[in-house]
């Protein structure tokens, strides 16, 4: 296997609710299809989700016709050609900024897929845990 693509999906404080690594030769709108699959039945106020303006197309509609999901795009203006912080994307931007972080997560180390999953979700629980700590009374 050559490469791997990771497709998360954070809360607004870019903690992970649904973690996809796969082959990197799927497209990203099926990658997104299977990460948004795992939040059917576990998270019934989500309602609207942003994501690239690459997962445009008939990924909103399936996303509306599956999980009653808007998917808000978030597009570079078309005038822009430097780089400028997009709105709500550096939310996900951050959270694979903290995965880059961990040594264990900069390469493709592990042989499967679920292997880099669970590393993903690990890596998150010590930053959380880490966090809590910091605002423990004790």
């Amino acid at each position: 296997m050559k490469g791997r693509k990771r497709h998360l999906v954070v809360d607004t404080l870019g903690l992970p609710l649904a973690v996809v690594v796969h082959p990197a030769d799927i497209q990203d709108r099926d990658g997104a299809r299977l990460v948004l699959t795992q939040l059917l039945g576990r998270f019934p106020r989500l309602q609207l989700i942003w994501a690239d303006g690459a997962y445009g197309g008939k990924l909103v509609e399936w996303a509306q016709t599956v999980g009653g999901w808007t998917l808000g795009l978030v597009r570079r203006p078309p005038q822009q050609h430097t780089f400028q912080v997009l709105p709500r994307r550096w939310v996900v931007e951050r959270t694979f900024g903290w995965l880059n972080l961990q040594r264990r997560l900069s390469k493709d180390y592990e042989a499967l897929c679920e292997t880099s999953e669970t590393w993903i979700y690990i890596s998150m629980t010590g930053l959380t845990l880490r966090r809590l700590a910091r605002l423990s009374p004790f």
